[in-house]
């Protein structure tokens, strides 16, 4: 993986690290990846990852993507992408999903992509090659767009997929199922 080195004065987040005394790029991946997964208290603030000292994929890497462009590092770029969530992938969801009779359900996860391989910085162990085989699709964000344009882009992905598979639950209905499968994964991760 690239690295490079966190220039001081070059943004916020870039002085966030350096306040931690970590000044390389793979340090920064490093420290973001061994927070703990947790929900952030405000996903607009880009900082949040270090407020609440911890964050989901979407921050983590939010941040690691705003550090970079902060740095002058434009081939770092933030993806969204929408996989088949299901048993094989986290037995953790396994009930949630028989329950309401499902063999999956996409989800949203956000991850780099630097030259052409890509990173998961989510926890010490994630890996994109745990999801590239159950990749719906993806394509390329922003770091401020990990709010507002995410959810969008899930819920009309989840809207098409309802229709295409003939799901028995509405859009309210699989996005409700689909936060007791984040609840399940929260647990779990304590």
């Amino acid at each position: 993986m690239k690295n490079f080195e966190i220039h001081k004065d070059k943004g916020i987040i870039s002085n966030e690290f350096l306040n931690r005394n970590i000044t390389d790029f793979r340090s920064a991946c490093k420290y973001v990846s061994e927070l703990p997964y947790k929900r952030n208290s405000d996903k607009n603030n880009i900082q949040c990852v270090f407020n609440d000292l911890g964050g989901t994929c979407s921050t983590k890497h939010a941040i690691l993507r705003k550090l970079a462009l902060e740095n002058d590092q434009q081939d770092v770029k933030l993806i969204l992408g929408i996989f088949k969530m299901d048993a094989a992938y986290t037995q953790k969801i396994k009930s949630t999903l028989e329950k309401f009779n499902l063999n999956y359900i996409p989800e949203a996860h956000n991850y780099l992509k630097i030259d052409d391989e890509y990173f998961d910085f989510t926890k010490p162990n994630s890996n994109y090659a745990d999801f590239k085989s159950k990749l719906l699709i993806e394509k390329e964000i922003e770091f401020n767009e990990i709010v507002e344009e995410k959810i969008s882009f899930h819920k009309d992905f989840l809207k098409k997929w309802i229709l295409d598979e003939n799901i028995p639950y509405n859009l309210d209905e699989i996005w409700n199922i689909r936060e007791q499968c984040i609840k399940d994964l929260q647990k779990m991760m304590k």
